[in-house]
């Protein structure tokens, strides 16, 4: 696809998602009382941007078992993080009561970080540590409470070249503390599509594969460094292996 028609169609998505976000926005105000219907009403809205936003990249998306996100109950969902694409893929997929764990610097983003701040999302700050881990504690225990479930990305940011980066810890407390289940969410070829750099999209098939919930009820602290790299191990091998044949 030409740089120009990227910016085009981008140009076209984003300003849709504009009129959407402002849409919810208005929605969001009359149900500030009540956390858990923001965070529901928003898990909507994501499904539908995050549709939106990655039809000008010309992505041709085919998921795999992606129905493992709703009937292995509340967990946690990790997943690879590559390219923007990531992003808006989340917001598909995550599941109803789902949350999401945005830098704090999305509330910059008009129209989409006002409506975060009253979506009952959490938001990190990752330049402060003990803030950042006071976040974490406060939201393993609301989902905990409310029987929800949590969206990270364990690499933290996402990867220059498109490899696989050392996964962060912080997907692993929130396992401690909420003794939820980890489900993997692999995203293959993300980066071909909509690589770093001046706004070019490379369409193509973008695989995203569901896999088998891993426990955590045994985990220990003793224990987090071979936690976070059981599941990056996961990823390696999946990666490695490329996306499976065939869509369900």
């Amino acid at each position: 696809m030409s740089r120009f028609m990227s910016l085009f169609r981008m140009s076209i998505a984003s300003l849709l998602m504009f009129i959407l976000s402002v849409c919810f926005v208005v929605l969001m105000i009359p149900l500030l009382p009540w956390r858990l219907v923001r965070i529901k009403c928003c898990n909507v809205y994501g499904s539908i941007a995050g549709a939106l936003m990655i039809w000008p990249t010309g992505a041709e998306v085919i998921f795999h078992d992606r129905d493992k996100v709703n009937v292995q109950g509340p967990s946690i969902l990790v997943s690879n993080h590559c390219s923007t694409i990531d992003m808006w893929l989340g917001m598909w997929v995550c599941p109803m009561g789902g949350c999401g764990l945005a830098k704090k610097e999305i509330r910059y983003v008009p129209g989409v970080g006002q409506l975060y701040l009253l979506s009952g999302h959490p938001m990190i700050d990752r330049s402060n540590r003990e803030r950042a881990i006071s976040t974490m504690n406060e939201m393993a225990n609301f989902v905990r409470n409310n029987g929800l479930s949590l969206w990270i990305w364990p690499e933290g940011t996402r990867s220059k070249d498109g490899s696989l980066q050392e996964f962060k810890k912080g997907f692993v407390h929130a396992a401690l503390a909420t003794k939820l289940p980890i489900i993997p969410v692999v995203v293959h070829n993300a980066a071909k599509i909509f690589p770093r750099g001046p706004l070019k999209f490379e369409p193509g098939p973008l695989d995203v594969e569901v896999l088998d919930a891993v426990p955590t009820t045994d985990w220990a602290v003793e224990s987090l460094e071979d936690h976070v790299q059981q599941i990056r191990d996961i990823f390696v091998k999946k990666l490695e292996a490329g996306p499976p044949v065939g869509t369900n």
